[in-house]
């Protein structure tokens, strides 16, 4: 018999209390048993230990886990203080702290060419660029198969009319001097130097300051002669460009002269017009 009634019934033979204040003393003073907890062997025998819920077990199973993870952390931690370099560790961390970052796309720089044309001559063609004097401070170049024949660089260029004679077989220089036509009568020996160069010759010419105040008549129709069209109209300052072959033709297709006059209200600098340039490719099989 259950013991609430084995109470209950010594309650009524004994003339006791209630069968509701058993109860009540039974519920106050002894701990209810839940079913399967009973004890081992019959009704008088103490509680057994309880065991653990499997959700107690997996959650021991984490934290040892933890513990573990965390102690290999810790380890691991002092053995890149030791053996790994400070700079790697730093680099390392910058370069965690990019990978959220969007890559930047950059476009790649363009290769150099020769005498910095934008675009490269094919091969079997020479390569020129001729750029006129601006100002004070920026003065006249010749360029020429990437070599500068005339130029500040080079300590050849001055005021007035800048030749380069280049041999057409080679494309080795065999002059460059320039033709004061501000001061002096330099006119004449700038005729020399065109009439004594050779057939076969590229001659490449360019202003810096003035080229026209002391240049003589005769000395612009020799030019004219080259292929000049450009010469006669050569004012005070005009930048002033131009290629020409003595023995043989150029290509129509290239460019070979280009001026630009002194304009009070439109010149870059001041007291002179803006920098001008020709430039090209001059086929190797001409003659």
């Amino acid at each position: 018999m259950p013991l609430s009634r084995q109470c209950e019934y010594s309650s009524r033979r004994s003339g006791g209390g209630s069968p509701r204040r058993v109860r009540g003393r039974l519920r106050g003073g002894a701990r209810r048993r839940s079913p399967g907890r009973g004890p081992s062997h019959g009704e008088g025998a103490g509680e057994a230990f309880p065991t653990a819920s499997p959700r107690a077990e997996k959650n021991l199973a984490k934290s040892a886990g933890l513990l573990l993870t965390s102690l290999a952390a810790l380890y691991l931690g002092y053995f890149c203080a030791a053996f790994v370099s400070k700079e790697t560790i730093a680099t390392s961390i910058v370069n965690f702290r990019d990978i959220g970052k969007k890559p930047v796309l950059r476009a790649p720089v363009p290769k150099r060419q020769k005498c910095d044309h934008w675009s490269p001559c094919s091969p079997g063609n020479y390569t020129y660029r001729i750029l006129s004097g601006g100002g004070k401070g920026r003065l006249a170049k010749i360029c020429f198969e990437d070599e500068l024949l005339i130029s500040e660089e080079r300590g050849n260029v001055g005021r007035g009319i800048n030749i380069a004679i280049v041999n057409y077989k080679t494309g080795k220089v065999t002059s460059a001097k320039f033709f004061d036509m501000w001061e002096g009568e330099h006119s004449g020996e700038m005729m020399t130097l065109i009439k004594n160069a050779p057939e076969g010759s590229l001659l490449l010419m360019v202003t810096h300051d003035d080229g026209s105040t002391r240049l003589q008549k005769d000395a612009k129709k020799l030019l004219e002669e080259l292929g000049s069209k450009e010469i006669q109209n050569m004012k005070f300052r005009s930048s002033w460009a131009f290629i020409a072959a003595k023995g043989f033709k150029l290509p129509d297709n290239i460019q070979k002269e280009k001026i630009n006059h002194s304009d009070k209200k439109n010149n870059r600098y001041s007291g002179w017009p803006a920098e001008i340039q020709i430039e090209g490719c001059i086929p190797r099989n001409l003659i």
